[in-house]
This record gives C-alpha cells, structure tokens and sequence, in this order.
C-alpha cells in the first residue's frame, strides 16, 4: 500500500549499450585499412615484379629496384669493403687482402627473393632488410692478414703503477688489454660470414702482470723527497754538469714494472717516452752543434741507477760530432790534425786521402771522441803535458799523481789528443826499435786499423838488459810513448783500469 501522503515513481526503461556500435566500426574501418595495405603491397609488389624490393641492401650497397644482372654488376663494383669492428673502433680492409671473394650472383639472387618468399614483404618494400653476402674464404690468406691485423688492433694491458698526487706518491689501477683472438675470428668469417660488409672481431681480455704497486709506494716516495740528477760528463773536456729534475716532474713518469729479481715481484722504473723527451729537449737546449747524447744510452744509464736505488748517481756521457774547418794560410794537414789533438792520418782518412791542400778550403775534422771506444770511467783521469813533459794523474777531481814524463821526439812524436787505456801488458816489445817495454799501458794507435800502439811504460831495455834514458825524464826522447820512471809507471799500471780517459795537450 502506499504511504500516506506518497506517490510512486514510475519505472525507467533501461538503458541501450553503444558499444558495440563502436566496435563494428573500428572493425570496418581496420579492414579497410588492411585492405588498402594489401593492395599497395600487391601494387609494390607487381612494381617491382622484375627487380630487388626497395628496402634489401648488401653492407652499404643499395640494390633496391635493380633486377639480378644489375645487382651482380652494382656489386662487383662496390662491395669493395670489409669493416672489421671491435665496439666503437672499426678498421677497413680490401675483401681480397682479407681472403674473402664474394658471389655476386649468388648474393644478387638472394637479394631478389627477399620480401617474396620469406614472409617479410612489408619490410622489404617499406624498411630495410640486410642480406648476408655470400662468400668464400682463402683460410691461409685470411688467417695471415689477421696476423697482422693483431697488432693494430690490440690494446695493451696496463700495469698498477705509481703516480704522484699533491706531492705524494700513490698507486695506480691496473686495466686490462684487449687482443685479437685471430682463430675465434677466422672461425667466425668462415661460419656465420659477414654482416654485410662488417665482420666483428674475437676479441680476448688481457690481465696486467702487476696488480698492485702498493708495496712501492714507499720506496717511492722515500726516492721523490729528492730530485733527479742526471750527471752530463764530457770525457773530451773532463767536465760534468747537472741537469737536475723537480720530484713533481720525475714523479710523474714513476711506473712499477714485474721483475722476478725483486722480492716482492716489482720494481720501480721510469717511463721510457717522458724521460727521453727531457734528455732529448736539454741537450738540444744545452749543447753546441759539435755535441750531443746517445739517446739511448742515456735512458739505460738513468734507468739503471734508478734501479739500483740511486737515481741521484746517474751519469751520461756527451758524444761528439765532426767538425768542418776552413784551411787558413800556410797550414798544412799536419799542423791542422796537431790543433785539433788527431793524430793526422785520421784527418787525411776521414777526407778521402786528402794529400794536399788549398786555402779555403774546407775539410772534415773526425770527433773530438773519436779514440774513447770503450766504456768511460769519469772519475779517473790523466792529462799529460807536451810542454811541459809532465803526467799528472786526477781521481774524483783531485790531483794524486804529479811525475815528470818524456814524449815522442819530433820525427816520432807523442800525437795530443783525447784517448783512453785501451790494454795492459806487463812487459810490452816493440819490434821497430828492438825494445822492451815494462808495464806497458796501451793508449791509441797512430796509424788508423794497425796494431801499433802508443802508451805508457816505464825505463824500456834492448839486447837482453841495457836500461835506457834513466837519465832523460823532462825531454822528448821516445817514439812517440810516454815515459815514466818504472816504479811510476807500475803505480799507473795497477790504478788505471781499461777506459780511464788520458787527456794528451800540446
């Protein structure tokens, strides 16, 4: 019943759902849009009925639209290219260098049924589809160029190391290398072949051999509260200079390097390239043209100290170069090699056999150096006196021995020069004069590639036992030997080791 005072509503027909009126139409409206793709399609299709869909390409040839016969043509001229890619780096080589000879018909034929029988029209007409060149490859051709190609492309491992921050040294990270796999990637071009024109590269990872530099840290900076000084001695001159380098610039070119003689597998060393370019940048900076230093060398020696815990004593020793004079008036071969300390045969030897002279002339003058083959030792020296017929013998820069000493005579004269004790005899004979010579030390040869040699010895004896010229010390009267009393020369024998440069002045 109703309420009092109420009033009934009247039911609401229920709504009608739209929705499947939208449906309907998205469905006509996609068929129809289908419909219009399956027709351009077919239209594309029948385009290009005689020819390579648009969308196909072999590498970075396009052969879209082109029929068979102009496809193997476009290829034999353009597929000129292998890219041989490890990530971002890539490389470039000719196919033939790297064994590889492609079918061009055969990759053109495959290219044609793209997009036909595989189901994959659409992206052929509309995108891109790679096609897989066909190949042969010369395995030994090949596996040679990749040989080859090895050394390019590795990237050396990196060593832990020592560097120099704030003043401090402090270890570096090792990083690992990377080099070619070259039987991987043999096997990779012979199997799966070429993406295109691009063959990825097997590559392999490269541990370091040192790991950790920590245990050097300390050396190091034991060795960095002081500069590096670099001793340049001119064994002509006898004189030394010092180039000395700031711990904040030597510190830099710190390394640790494996070494199996050390207990804890490493040792500190200097890196090669910065240390050359500062020795090669002082003595450019430092030197005159007739002055220089063997590069090499003088990285060795600096190394070497370094290694032995005394980089402070490294020591290099200046080279000299020939020197070119011009004759001046009334000077002769002779009197030339004279003022230049060379005895004169080399002079005539370094100019072809010169025999004569012209005023103006100009000749080459051999190195200063030109006698110091062996090792030099810097801190030995004897100069001696012409003039003054003297020896004077020098150790650490101090004079030990001063003796009176007897040169050549006129027509057999002691040459001047810069030369060195290049042997020892204990009782030398010299033929010409019928002479024996005790504690013989060898200087230089007067005559170039003879065995004829000059020195020191002392009071010499003929027929078996007449002492000669005791009494002429102070006054030329040798061949061209420097005489000393025999007990001075026994004292010079038995201090002066092969390579103690002797100094001969006018």
């Amino acid at each position: 019943m109703p309420q009092p005072g109420g009033l009934r509503r009247p039911a609401r027909p229920p709504r009608r759902r739209r929705f499947g009126t939208v449906w309907l139409l998205l469905a006509i409206f996609g068929g129809a849009v289908a419909s219009v793709l399956l027709l351009m399609v077919g239209a594309l299709l029948l385009t290009f009925a005689s020819g390579i869909l648009p969308g196909v390409v072999v590498g970075d040839v396009n052969l879209g639209g082109l029929n068979v016969e102009r496809a193997t043509q476009r290829l034999q001229t353009q597929w000129d290219t292998v890219v041989l890619r490890d990530g971002e780096r890539v490389w470039q080589v000719a196919p033939a260098t790297l064994g590889v000879s492609l079918d061009a018909t055969a990759t053109a034929q495959l290219a044609y049924r793209q997009g036909r029988s595989k189901g994959n029209s659409l992206q052929a007409l509309l995108g891109r589809v790679q096609v897989t060149p066909i190949i042969a490859v010369d395995a030994d051709t090949a596996r040679l160029e990749l040989e080859r190609i090895a050394q390019q492309v590795a990237i050396a491992p990196v060593n832990a190391g020592v560097a120099l921050e704030a003043g401090r040294a402090v270890p570096t990270p090792p990083r690992n290398g990377r080099a070619l796999d070259v039987g991987a990637t043999l096997a990779l071009l012979q199997g799966a072949g070429l993406n295109g024109q691009t063959l990825p590269l097997a590559m392999r990872e490269v541990a370091p051999e040192v790991l950790d530099a920590s245990p050097l840290v300390a050396q190091a900076n034991a060795l960095l509260s002081n500069p590096l000084d670099v001793r340049v001695f001119d064994p002509v001159t006898g004189d030394s200079i010092y180039w000395s380098v700031a711990p904040q610039q030597w510190g830099s070119w710190l390394s640790a390097a494996a070494d199996p003689a050390s207990p804890i597998g490493l040792s500190l060393r200097l890196q090669n390239a910065p240390l050359r370019d500062y020795l090669a940048g002082q003595a450019t900076t430092v030197f005159d043209p007739s002055r220089t230093i063997d590069l090499d060398d003088a990285v060795r020696r600096v190394q070497q100290a370094l290694a032995d815990g005394q980089p402070q004593q490294a020591a290099v020793v200046v080279e000299h170069l020939p020197r070119t004079h011009t004759v001046a008036p009334g000077q002769t071969l002779t009197s030339i090699a004279w003022d230049y300390g060379m005895p004169y045969l080399y002079v005539q030897q370094a100019n072809g056999g010169l025999t004569s002279l012209s005023v103006g002339q100009q000749i080459t003058i051999p190195p200063a150096d030109t006698f110091l083959k062996l090792p030099v030792v810097p801190d030995k020296r004897i100069v001696v006196s012409i003039r003054e017929q003297r020896t004077r013998v020098y150790e650490n820069g101090q004079l030990i021995w001063d003796w009176p000493a007897s040169t050549g005579i006129n027509d057999s004269p002691t040459w001047p020069g810069v030369y060195q004790v290049i042997s020892h005899e204990i009782n030398a004979y010299a033929g010409n004069w019928n002479l024996w010579m005790p504690h013989f030390l060898g200087v230089y040869q007067p005559v170039p590639g003879s065995d004829f040699t000059n020195g020191f010895h002392g009071f010499p004896t003929r027929g078996g036992g007449q002492l000669l010229w005791e009494n002429s010390l102070g006054r030329r009267v040798t061949y061209g030997c420097i005489l000393l009393s025999s007990t001075n020369a026994q004292r010079l024998y038995d201090w002066a080791e092969e390579g103690v440069v002797v100094e001969i002045r006018a």
